[in-house]
């Protein structure tokens, strides 16, 4: 069973950076997509960025590029989340979700973007609190 686990959440202020991990376990699978997705209180869940691991290409929603930065640890068996110039609003849950049977392709934003109906396992979020 496959099992995703998020960490590095906490407070950070305003223009500082953090780095989220997602751990992923119980997979026999070598290529898959992950994706890093957050939820304010109140508003929807949105696409940051995926991954497709056994391709070094990324996606990222437009808001983000720039900014954020998906990777991949293959010794870590994690997928990584580094996250420069914070601002208040990006103050979210942090959450981290893989599909094994998402194609390269759509992984990568080809016929259309990665969304969070497309991911059916999560792991349980980290939230991330940036202050003023």
């Amino acid at each position: 069973r496959v099992q995703l686990v998020e960490s590095g959440g906490g407070t950070v202020e305003a223009g500082g950076s953090r780095k989220l991990s997602c751990v992923v376990s119980g997979s026999t699978e070598t290529s898959y997509c992950v994706g890093w997705f957050r939820q304010v209180l109140g508003k929807e869940r949105e696409t940051v960025a995926a991954i497709y691991t056994s391709q070094p290409d990324t996606y990222y929603t437009d808001s983000f590029k720039g900014r954020f930065t998906i990777s991949q640890d293959k010794a870590k068996n994690s997928v990584d989340l580094q996250m420069n110039s914070l601002k208040p609003d990006d103050t979210a849950m942090y959450y981290c979700a893989a599909n094994m049977h998402l194609s390269f392709f759509d992984c990568s934003g080809g016929y259309s973007d990665p969304e969070p109906p497309d991911f059916r396992i999560w792991g349980q979020g980290t939230q991330v609190t940036v202050s003023s």
